[in-house]
């Protein structure tokens, strides 16, 4: 796992639930000729029918789940098949449409309208309430404004988009294209649009002046692509297809649309036209393929999308919308609701819903979203005003009440991209002042400094001459006589020497304090330690237990031999005096087993005394390695 980070984010684990075949809308003839279509709000949903004798299509009430009946009351008036329906943002009972026969209509949906009706009685059509008359080609789109009330967009294939004053039922005014349009969209505020056309070219324009403010090069494949503005950001996001048939998402800056940002991202190599719809709730992106059983969702953030998940179902659909963000279930969690069509025979809706324990109102995943009031009149956008609609709060209708007003003002969200260079006032001259200089660290220490701090380092490891002589005075081994000769025979008594008085005697059994005894003690404790044991004196102290006495035993080797020689030493100078100075023969003087223990006990305190010695002067010695190694570095810093 290392190396792998989870991004977090409040959407990460949404997912898509279906709905079952009961709770669809079932029984439905919807038509094969229709264009991309926004089909559904929280009251109705719209369906292009499969009719004869002219163009028409069904209103659902959203409530109205199961099998519909046979005969269903139609939206007729067209005289050829409907291509696109869209409904009002502002009053959910109001619904254009546009037809292949170069006309847009208007309709109003009755008071209490229903699908259901009595046994005997026969369904009623619904006539439309105006005519729109401009276009000389079939309408594929129509597209109401955002911000103001009653204005609308419809596209032809004339080339041409017309913008509609409904109240006026003449259009005001008109974006010439080049081919034949392909997708459309607002901005949030209403005065700006972009369009795909089969040019590929992408196309922002300022609508009222009635003319591009950008055409830049768009997805370079043959087949259609779609655009939509990503609500109040001045991003737009697009779908196509490369030249080599691979669908792509696209983000664009509108300020600077010369090229996506951060390039295109490959989505897959499937031949469905790809239908983006942006969520300005959640600043999510949802992307559902025609022929496709997939929904992928994206997360809108530092300026790119960042995957979330992908909702799968084996039923592909032909068409697919999604409910505005007031008509969600909030007490579920939903955060958006899509309706696809499948087998042109029903409609599934499929929710996405964030999983929470929580059964309170969850206002981090609910912000402030559009509702009914609008802006601005048609002709106040006309004459060039601009705002964005106010916002209700989803926390009234989560408590089921009136829905309630948000004081909003037009502030736009600007996505974050690099500044653009922009004059500055000039500030006075700033007075050159001195190079700043490390605040914590001074002049380098001179050599005399480095070597007198590394000798303080180093003399915390040696030892001090005078303590080594106060120590050898003080430290040394208690004399131990020769064992008495106890048999008849009986040897001259010799010389007695005196042994120097010591201010502190220690025996050989005694152990060595750690803390006391310094390491130069070791060495010289070794030392007399080895010419005592050769030269066995006798105590003075103690006076002789028999006539006979022995002289000490002088030693051919000096205290300054090396400890290691000290046992072979001993038993040299031990045959060797004992044959100069004895009045017997040696052999006769026997040694009992009692008198040997002390000796043999005495030499393995000894042996034990120099190992920790050697144990002790090895650590000193990579004590003093690491110091040596140290001066070297340094001398070779100061380039020495």
């Amino acid at each position: 796992m290392s190396g792998r980070f989870v991004r977090s984010s409040k959407y990460r684990h949404v997912f898509g639930r279906p709905t079952r075949k009961e709770q669809c809308y079932d029984n439905l003839r919807i038509s094969r000729n229709a264009w991309d279509t926004n089909l559904a709000n929280p009251r109705y949903i719209s369906v292009n029918w499969e009719a004869s004798g002219g163009g028409a299509f069904a209103v659902i009430p959203i409530n109205e789940k199961g099998r519909l009946p046979e005969q269903l009351p139609l939206f007729r008036g067209h005289t050829a098949v409907v291509l696109d329906t869209d409904w009002s943002p502002f009053n959910d009972s109001l619904i254009a449409s546009g037809s292949d026969d170069g006309k847009a209509f208007i309709y109003k949906v009755p008071e209490d309208f229903t699908l259901r009706t009595e046994e005997g009685e026969t369904p009623q059509d619904v006539a439309p309430v105006t005519k729109l008359s401009g276009h000389s080609r079939k309408i594929g789109h129509v597209l109401f404004n955002p911000a103001a009330e009653n204005v609308l967009a419809t596209s032809s294939g004339d080339y041409t988009i017309k913008v509609w004053d409904i109240e006026a039922g003449s259009p005001r005014l008109t974006l010439k294209h080049t081919d034949i349009v392909q997708s459309l969209s607002w901005s949030a505020n209403g005065s700006l649009m972009v369009t795909t056309s089969r040019d590929k070219k992408l196309r922002i324009w300022d609508v009222r002046q009635e003319k591009p403010a950008h055409v830049v090069p768009g997805h370079a494949g043959a087949k259609a692509s779609r655009a939509t503005w990503m609500g109040e950001h001045d991003r737009v996001a697009t779908t196509g297809f490369s030249k080599m048939s691979d669908r792509q998402l696209g983000l664009w800056d509108i300020r600077d649309p010369k090229e996506p940002l951060g390039g295109f991202q490959m989505l897959d190599a499937i031949s469905g036209v790809c239908m983006p719809f942006w969520d300005d709730g959640t600043q999510c992106l949802y992307l559902a393929g025609k022929g496709d059983g997939n929904i992928r969702y994206f997360e809108y953030e530092h300026d790119k999308f960042e995957f979330l998940s992908e909702y799968k179902s084996a039923d592909p659909q032909r068409g697919i919308a999604f409910l505005p963000k007031r008509g969600v279930n909030t007490h579920e969690n939903e955060v958006t609701r899509a309706f696809k069509t499948v087998n042109d025979s029903y409609i599934e809706p499929v929710s996405f819903i964030v999983p929470r324990r929580a059964e309170v109102f969850q206002d981090d995943i609910f912000p402030p979203v559009v509702g009914l009031k609008p802006a601005m009149s048609a002709a106040e956008w006309f004459e060039g005003k601009e705002g964005l609609p106010p916002k209700i709060d989803l926390a009234s209708i989560y408590a089921g009440e009136e829905p309630t007003e948000v004081s909003t003002e037009y502030k736009p969200a600007r996505a974050p991209s690099p500044k653009a260079p922009s004059p500055t006032k000039k500030a006075p001259e700033p007075q050159p002042a001195p190079e700043p200089s490390p605040a914590l660290r001074g002049p380098p220490p001179s050599m005399k400094e480095q070597t007198a701090s590394i000798k303080d380092l180093a003399s915390k490891f040696t030892d001090d001459k005078d303590d080594a002589e106060s120590d050898d005075d003080s430290s040394s081994f208690e004399e131990v006589a020769k064992p008495i000769d106890r048999s008849e025979k009986h040897i001259p008594t010799a010389p007695q020497v005196k042994s120097e008085p010591a201010a502190m005697s220690r025996g050989l059994g005694d152990a060595l304090s750690p803390v006391k005894d310094k390491p130069g003690d070791f060495a010289k404790a070794t030392q007399v330690a080895a010419s005592q044991d050769t030269k066995m004196q006798i105590r003075t102290q103690q006076p002789p237990a028999s006539k006979t006495t022995v002289e000490p035993i002088s030693s051919p080797t000096s205290s300054a031999d090396p400890p290691s020689k000290s046992s072979k030493s001993t038993m040299e100078s031990v045959s060797g005096s004992s044959a100069k100075t004895t009045v017997g023969p040696v052999s006769t003087v026997p040694t009992s087993k009692s008198t040997e223990q002390p000796i043999q006990s005495s030499l393995a305190e000894i042996k034990s005394l120099l190992e920790q010695q050697n144990k002790t002067m090895s650590a000193q010695s990579q004590e003093i390695s690491k110091l040596t190694a140290e001066v070297d570095r340094l001398r070779t810093k100061l380039g020495e």
